[in-house]
């Protein structure tokens, strides 16, 4: 978890690789949909564009979709998955059912001014429509408004564990590695 551009794709992706699970990035399975023109990606459109959340069901059922796929029956890494208080229930709830859980919730930690710039420079190299100044604000209003919470409601269930996000690629990941032990 953590704020856009706060590096949680790509420390997912490297802990992907170092663990031999597949990371579960909702924004990418969506950015995919609307690339190929899916009924899900001509839905999730205009909202991305514009900065908003997609839907709790939407995202509830994209999870329910991908964890029960045979690449996931050891493990995911969640990138983006959980991004309100619905979504954490509707999460727990579909991992119970499977008889599993959320082994660590890696809560990425970045000031605004830093995000601000690194989704400047990502938005020049990706030319991502939602790295546009206006989508950015927006996608941080939610983040406050609705993803923030989410944090506070699994600090009550335990398991939280703050990465500071500031510095090199390689040094967050070293971060992350003390945290998990591995």
């Amino acid at each position: 978890m953590g704020p856009p551009g706060a590096g949680k794709g790509t420390q997912g992706g490297l802990m992907s690789q170092r663990l031999g699970v597949p990371k579960f990035a909702t924004g990418d399975l969506l950015r995919d949909a609307v690339q190929r023109g899916t009924p899900l990606g001509l839905k999730a459109k205009a909202l991305m564009e514009a900065g908003h959340l997609v839907s709790d069901d939407l995202i509830l059922g994209v999870v329910q979709e991908e964890l029960g796929k045979p690449e996931a029956a050891n493990g995911v890494i969640f990138d983006g998955v959980v991004r309100t208080v619905p979504q954490a229930e509707g999460v727990a709830k579909i991992l119970a059912e499977r008889n599993r859980r959320i082994d660590f919730l890696l809560f990425f930690d970045v000031r605004d001014q830093e995000i601000l710039d690194r989704l400047d420079k990502r938005r020049s190299i990706e030319h991502r429509a939602d790295d546009d100044p206006a989508a950015v604000a927006t996608r941080l209003k939610a983040y406050r408004d609705q993803t923030a919470p989410v944090l506070e409601w699994y600090r009550t269930r335990g398991g939280v564990h703050r990465i500071d996000a500031l510095g090199p690629v390689t040094e967050v990941a070293e971060r992350v590695k003390q945290v998990l032990g591995r």
